[in-house]
């Protein structure tokens, strides 16, 4: 088994986890952020619908004119503004935080900073 692959199962078990305890409901959707090496995206679900609210990423037309390219902290910055006000005009105040297995550092955590900066509340 290659590293990428004993890397990508543990994000995996990580990412079943925090899913059997956060749900998104009408009051508090969830926030689902995915991340490659190149990009960085981010949408807000309703799982008792199971409708997409909101979503925002750093291949959006108006972001990537900004963007120095979308795999750094200031793209995922951008991506958390962008979403955060696409989140209220959709009538959303509060999120709950699914990071994906992702640990919570770099893209992830500027991204959620970025968010909770424009307003929104985890």
């Amino acid at each position: 088994m290659s590293a990428t692959v004993a890397k990508n199962m543990r994000r995996q078990r990580r990412k079943r986890g925090i899913r059997k305890r956060v749900i998104g409901t009408p009051d508090r959707p969830r926030l689902s952020v995915t991340r490659s090496h190149k990009n960085i995206s981010a949408q807000i679900i309703d799982d008792l619908k199971g409708v997409t609210l909101c979503q925002a990423s750093s291949l959006n037309k108006d972001l990537t004119g900004q963007l120095k390219g979308g795999g750094n902290v200031e793209a995922a910055k951008a991506v958390g503004v962008a979403l955060a006000e696409r989140a209220k005009s959709a009538g959303v105040a509060a999120i709950v935080f699914d990071r994906n297995g992702y640990k919570y550092h770099g893209r992830i955590k500027a991204l959620a900073e970025a968010m909770r900066e424009a307003g929104l509340k985890f």
